[in-house]
């Protein structure tokens, strides 16, 4: 286990792979690590794929798909071709949590990630995909600890922490699901190593990545935040709290100037701790934010203690 500038690389020899796979785990882990520091954009077309590089996104991730569509499919695979001939950054598309075979097509049209997604659906209610029987790096979705382990130990190479995935812009439950991760972490980094057994038990985590995490001090990939993530304060929040980069909502480009929106955005990732970066990209937002305010129902809710 080795670690540069922050970029952690993680399992020796022991590792959980396949010999038959050309990538072993810690390859993978380090190709998602070369996303770190950046954001990635959800885009439903080449032309959005184009805009999103040009602002400096360093992956996108492909959806054809309304968020209220219910019970979704994948995709068309030629979206997929189209969009990878439109970009030179890394694109990532979504299979159905357990559907290994969706996994599999995406990964023979050459993807470069592939997103195991409750958002799109459900299609194995048991089991996830066992991710080390793919060549290509997967992104695994957690809302705590105990999930973020578990689908690292299936072989998830960037953990994506996810919030309200509905398009509605509310960042709160994002926000909750982060601090409940970096608090687990800080709670198992003040235990004595007898009773790091019974945490990892409590949490339905494997042991060893427990420890492991305990002696990083954070989880062994990189993490990025997701859902009702829209201005640049949202992101520094995000970033702030521990994250390493953020996914970001295809709405962006419903905006007057997506490219300004996109452009600020990834500024804060890079430069989350800079109030001055915070301000110049926050500001001649209010004209662009058209239809993403938490609705009245929501704020009564929040008023009345809701989350």
């Amino acid at each position: 286990m080795t670690s540069q500038d922050g970029a952690v690389t993680i399992y020796t020899s022991g590792a959980v792979t396949d010999a038959k796979i050309k990538n072993p785990y810690s390859l993978k882990v380090g190709l998602a690590q070369m996303l770190r520091g950046g954001a990635i954009v959800e885009v439903t077309n080449p032309d959005q794929a184009k805009l999103a590089e040009d602002a400096g996104a360093c992956s996108v991730i492909v959806s054809d798909l309304p968020h209220s569509a219910g019970n979704l499919r994948m995709f068309d695979p030629s979206l997929v071709k189209d969009i990878k001939r439109a970009v030179s950054v890394p694109v990532m598309a979504r299979s159905r949590v357990g559907h290994f075979a969706e996994a599999q097509i995406l990964e023979a049209i050459g993807i470069d990630y592939i997103d195991e997604s409750e958002y799109l659906a459900v299609a194995d209610e048991d089991h996830y995909v066992n991710k080390h029987n793919f060549r290509c790096p997967f992104v695994g979705g957690a809302e705590n600890l105990g999930d973020a382990l578990r689908r690292i130990r299936e072989g998830a190479a960037l953990i994506r922490t996810q919030g309200d995935l509905s398009g509605s812009g509310n960042v709160a439950r994002t926000v909750r699901n982060v601090r409940a991760i970096m608090s687990q972490i800080r709670m198992l980094n003040n235990m004595d190593d007898d009773e790091v057994f019974a945490f990892a038990k409590s949490i339905a985590a494997p042991y060893d990545l427990v420890a492991q995490t305990k002696q990083m001090g954070r989880l062994p990939v990189v993490q990025f935040a997701s859902g009702g993530i829209v201005t640049p304060a949202d992101v520094g929040l995000v970033m702030q709290l521990g994250c390493d980069g953020v996914f970001i909502g295809s709405d962006v480009f419903g905006s007057a100037d997506p490219y300004k929106r996109v452009r600020g955005i990834v500024d804060v990732v890079r430069n989350y701790n800079d109030p001055d970066v915070l301000v110049e990209t926050s500001s001649g937002l209010s004209g662009m934010m058209a239809g993403m305010s938490i609705g009245e129902d929501r704020i009564e809710e929040f008023g009345r203690g809701g989350v």
